[in-house]
């Protein structure tokens, strides 16, 4: 490691004079007034392919005296091409500004030069539209969601044979800011992404399993992180009204003219966002759902040349729940599926955010230094067992985290030339600070009885790592990259005093992934790597845990390839060892220890053009998991999913009608270890329509067209009624959406 950190200073001072003699073209892509990602940038007379980064910026050196046509292109847009001259050690800035296009398939190329992650972007944003904060996890092919709590907690999350609860095993970011909350009141990990407005989104980079140096804790199965856009190039105004009293409004707003200006000369960009959004939905008990969202946020050039980007955000809901409901009361008539045992369930939740990111991009290396602050919220009332512990007063919970995170990192990446071949090397360094009053409480119809846990959180997560990723060959690229974190958990527990205290410690992550262009319409790739999920600090201190730092081993293997001109497909076959599934269950304050497991299957997606405005887009995910420890009678992973696809036919214009019919579809899965108890699975269509005519847009969405009886998130829970003598372990779910109606008004200026 030191000896590769010398070579890299040692190219750098060598490379840098010598490129000072040579000419360099360098700017940034735009479109609609924000900037376009991961840009491909070729100039064809030289065989030159270079990819701009994630802020748009693109920097190209080492050219000699001479005349270059440069064209820029990216999935969504229309190519665009400028002639540059180059006189010896002369710099030109050349900006684009790329129009939006309705994608042809028969241009796309399929190569190791056009992101360096797997980008979710235009492509699937426009074949897969989505309405709501919690579908855009439904972006990931292979991952499903499951709302159990009156739409306000924290969705439950399915993926590559992971129940993952609400975010154990799968790390998801906004623009840079960590969404998943360690050692949370409610389960390791949990993940609430509704202060993120779906309109705002601008790409998605998806991780599967634990391959990327970049992301560390919980990021097992795989990992994301959303991009919001840098900016506007008109206003809007939407409003939505649907079924079961829906209503949400929207207003996105350009808050800088042409000719304003804020830090700099150079190109700026501020606007804001704001959602509101009501529901009673579905239940028998009215859900009462109150939502609101604002972000504001700024993205600009710097008279250096520097960029900056800063953005708050906030986001209060509150809200009432029917809860999960055991299926043997549905079954005698006692309640029907939209029912509810405990009707005072519910809660109200919030989190605000400030984000700071400043970038540098002098010559051959760029610093990224971010700094974010979020204060979070969280207060939930809920009751699984109903009297099963308390025959008296029932089993109710209610379920307190109120956190300040304090976060902070730096990031150097160089671009050096090693044996004549690209070397891109990021060097990174950052921390977490988690400070939380966390409370576990008995109550009765939302009103205190006893507190069960509660105490005082201090948690430090600081971090390090090194990425590689060299040009072997023109076609076969090398990531080698390794990862360091330190723990510091420290639990004051106010309830027992023999049950707190501190505890250090440590985890290395390794990993390399190689990707070969086999051509243009051929890519193979291979991957493999160590990653890890934290447990919760209550579980190490009060609990004394092994395997506080649960360590995971991936690998995987597979392509992406265009067998004909307008069909793209990928596959991948894949392993994932866990060395011990510990989950604290904040349900409950007790720590399940599943112990270690494995996973083995296989990704398959296609999109194909089947027209010049129809698509066709497909995800098929199939694997199988076990305990290992376990006796082969007993030894699945309950609520695991098996089996699970995705997909739909689009009809897409850049104006007048478009639409889309989908599917998706979970296959049966067992409940609980010996699959004596089945969790259901359900095949649902979902139907959309839109008009789209310069300022105005009108949407019609239509939800389980086909009206079918659903379970949306299914538990195997031992539980007791009050007129019980015996308690009885079985399915309680919640019932998903019925049919569902809904319209939209857009209007752009």
């Amino acid at each position: 490691m030191i000896k590769n950190i010398l070579l890299n200073v040692v190219l750098f001072l060598i490379v840098t004079p010598v490129v000072a003699q040579n000419g360099k073209i360098t700017g940034i892509i735009t479109s609609e007034g924000e900037r376009v990602p991961y840009a491909l940038v070729k100039i064809k007379s030289i065989s030159l392919v270079k990819a701009a980064d994630s802020l748009g910026h693109y920097e190209i050196e080492g050219l000699t005296r001479g005349s270059y046509t440069i064209t820029v292109s990216r999935i969504g847009y229309f190519d665009k091409t400028n002639i540059v001259k180059i006189d010896n050690g002369s710099l030109a800035k050349i900006d684009f500004t790329l129009a939006p296009n309705i994608f042809e398939f028969q241009t796309i190329e399929v190569t190791n030069k056009t992101s360096p992650v797997n980008s979710i972007g235009k492509l699937d944003l426009q074949l897969r539209p989505v309405s709501s904060s919690q579908e855009l996890l439904r972006l990931v092919p292979g991952l499903f969601i499951a709302q159990h709590a009156g739409g306000g907690k924290a969705e439950q999350i399915f993926m590559r044979g992971f129940d993952i609860d609400h975010g154990t095993d799968f790390a998801i970011y906004v623009d840079g800011m960590p969404v998943n909350m360690t050692s949370h009141a409610h389960g390791q990990g949990y993940a609430d992404l509704h202060f993120l407005i779906p309109e705002t989104v601008k790409e998605l980079e998806v991780n599967k399993g634990p391959h990327s140096t970049k992301y560390g804790d919980l990021a097992t199965a795989g990992s994301g992180e959303f991009h919001t856009i840098t900016g506007l190039d008109r206003s809007l105004i939407k409003l939505e009204y649907g079924m079961f009293g829906t209503v949400r409004a929207l207003g996105m707003f350009n808050l800088l003219g042409p000719n304003k200006k804020l830090f700099s000369k150079k190109k700026e960009n501020l606007y804001t966002a704001l959602e509101y959004r009501y529901t009673n939905s579905y239940f028998e008990q009215r859900q009462n759902f109150n939502r609101f969202n604002i972000l504001t946020k700024y993205t600009g050039e710097l008279n250096n040349g520097d960029n900056l980007t800063i953005s708050l955000s906030t986001f209060q809901s509150n809200w009432d729940a029917s809860g999960q409901i055991p299926i043997r009361k549905v079954a005698d008539g006692t309640i029907t599926p939209f029912g509810s045992i405990d009707p005072t369930e519910g809660g109200r939740t919030g989190r605000t955010n400030f984000n700071i990111v400043h970038e540098k991009n002098k010559g051959n290396f760029s610093i990224k230094n971010q700094l974010f602050y979020n204060r979070y919220d969280f207060n939930l009332y809920s009751n699984f067992t109903f009297y099963l512990n308390d025959s008296v007063n029932g089993d109710q919970i209610f379920q307190a985290d109120h956190r300040n995170i304090l976060g902070y990192s730096s990031t150097f990446k160089v671009n050096n030339k090693l044996a004549g071949k690209e070397l891109v090397s990021s060097f990174s360094a950052g921390l977490r600070y988690d400070n939380s009053a966390i409370q576990l409480d008995h109550s009765i119809k939302r009103e205190y009885l006893n507190t069960i846990v509660g105490g005082k959180l201090n948690q430090v997560n600081t971090w390090v790592y090194a990425d590689e990723r060299y040009q072997l060959t023109k076609k076969l690229n090398v990531n080698l990259g390794v990862r360091g974190d330190v723990y510091n958990f420290n639990f004051q527990n106010n309830t027992y005093d023999t049950a707190s205290g501190r505890a250090f410690k440590a985890i290395v992550s390794p990993k390399l992934n190689l990707d070969y262009a086999l051509n243009n319409n051929i890519q193979l790739f291979a991957k493999t790597g160590f990653g890890f999920h934290s447990n919760d600090a209550r579980a190490v201190i009060v609990g004394n845990l092994e395997n506080t730092l649960a360590r995971a081993f991936g690998n995987e293997l597979g392509s992406t390839f265009k067998p004909f001109k307008k069909l793209i497909l990928n596959v991948a076959l894949w392993t994932l060892d866990l060395q011990s599934e510990l989950v604290y269950v904040g349900d409950e304050g007790i720590v399940e220890v599943s112990g270690r497991t494995r996973r083995i299957g296989i990704d398959m997606g296609a999109r194909y053009q089947l027209a010049k405005y129809f698509y066709v887009d497909a995800d098929l995910n199939i694997n199988k998991g076990w305990l290992r420890d376990e006796p082969l009678e007993a030894n699945r992973i309950p609520l695991a999913p098996r089996l699970t696809s995705v997909g739909g036919l689009t009809y897409k214009k850049s104006t007048g009608f478009n639409g889309s019919l989908r599917y998706r579809y979970m296959a049966d899965r067992a409940a609980i270890e010996d699959n004596s108890i089945i969790a259901e699975g359900y095949l649902l269509i979902d139907a959309a329509i839109n008009y789209n005519f310069r300022k105005v847009q009108l949407g019609f969405t239509l939800e389980n067209l086909l009206n079918r009886e659903w379970k949306e998130a299914q538990f195997a829970t031992e539980s007791r009624l009050k007129e019980e003598s015996e308690p009885v372990n079985e399915i309680h779910y919640t019932p998903g959406t019925p049919f569902f109606a809904k319209l939209s008004f857009s209007y752009l200026f």
